[in-house]
């Protein structure tokens, strides 16, 4: 349990903000301080019960230690101690679980890229199925998702598809869908049933603001063009599609999905925010040598992390030694909760682990 000192900070801290609040302060402040007091309210609800369970557990102690109680109430007490304890341990838990460092991007929305791996069009069509898993994951959670380019496979499905998922918490809840998913199955071109094994890739970025990264106009090397595809005599009339360029990375973002160059080019640049921050994060992440057991809440992208096996309507993640077998529930976006909460709960382990041993 952090110490107690700690506890009373907190809610000594959330009477400042309130106070403050409450005589008036506006703009940049006002968002800043309501933020913070929003993050603080369940955390403070959350110590102030563990501090009335605290003080039911002693007044229980102080109740067995009264030598003429009877053998019904001392029973009955040392019952009401047991549970008081235990419900205690648990309130205990669950507020170093919320004083745990959070990523500072958990709150907001992210980009989601999926593209075909190995695997020919097998990949394509693994790459399709695994973007509807998560968009129907994002209807259930009632969050928004925008397609922002896509690139679709001869024989169905996608070689890349890149959305702009928005809604609160949408990062949180998906970084770690971070990296190679395999998949087992038989296509529906073999004719001879034999089970192919092909893979795709995923990667969730958190949504990067201006204020989060300022890019140099003059790294930048933009081209124009016609878009192409379905578009009829609009297509031919106007370059509204835009490529850019970021020199010293030498990354590449292209947009064609709307009529307007201007639009283009603002999704273009926040997608390429997002991928030169992320990319940034990861270097620092391995400057600092923080190498993990697992690849929860790392964004290394380059080992296996999931495996989808059709015939057996398996699913097994790799970084957990998770097996479920409800594939066609996990597919439609109904089981994907359990994986993740898994995934949440091991990250919140080792994050516990560490606190521990500092």
């Amino acid at each position: 349990m952090a110490a107690n000192d700690n506890l009373d900070l907190i809610l000594r801290r959330h009477q400042e903000i309130a106070a403050r609040l409450a005589e008036g302060v506006a703009g940049a402040q006002y968002s800043a301080l309501s933020r913070e007091f929003s993050e603080l309210e369940p955390v403070v609800a959350a110590i102030k019960a563990f501090q009335a369970k605290d003080k039911e557990r002693a007044d229980l102690m102080a109740l067995l230690k009264e030598p003429d109680l009877d053998s019904d109430m001392r029973a009955m007490a040392q019952a009401e101690l047991a549970a008081a304890e235990a419900e205690a341990e648990a309130m205990s838990k669950a507020i170093r679980i919320a004083l745990l460092p959070k990523d500072a991007a958990d709150e907001g929305g992210a980009i989601l890229e999926v593209r075909a791996g190995t695997g020919g069009d097998e990949a394509a069509l693994f790459a399709g199925d695994l973007f509807r898993m998560y968009a129907k994951y994002v209807e259930r959670k009632r969050w928004k998702v925008e397609i922002l380019s896509m690139s679709e496979g001869t024989a169905g499905g996608f070689k890349e598809i890149v959305a702009e998922i928005s809604g609160r918490g949408v990062f949180a809840r998906l970084k770690f869908e971070s990296g190679v998913h395999r998949v087992q199955r038989v296509p529906a071109t073999e004719t001879q049933g034999r089970i192919h094994t092909s893979a795709a890739t995923v990667a969730v970025l958190p949504i990067a603001e201006e204020a989060d990264l300022v890019i140099n106009e003059g790294d930048l090397k933009i081209d124009t063009m016609r878009s192409s595809g379905a578009g009829g005599q609009h297509v031919n009339k106007t370059e509204s599609a835009i490529r850019i360029t970021h020199l010293p990375t030498g990354f590449v973002v292209a947009m064609q999905e709307e009529r307007s160059q201007h639009r283009n080019r603002q999704k273009a640049m926040a997608l390429l925010r997002s991928r030169i921050l992320d990319a940034r994060n990861q270097k620092l992440d391995a400057d600092r040598a923080q190498e993990r057991r697992s690849q929860v809440g790392s964004g290394d992208r380059s080992q296996r992390i999931r495996t989808y096996n059709f015939p057996q309507g398996r699913l097994t993640d790799h970084r957990i030694n998770l097996t479920l077998y409800s594939l066609d529930r996990i597919m439609e976006g109904e089981g994907l909760d359990e994986i993740i909460d898994a995934l949440t709960a091991e990250r919140q382990a080792e994050l516990l682990a560490a606190q521990a041993a500092s």
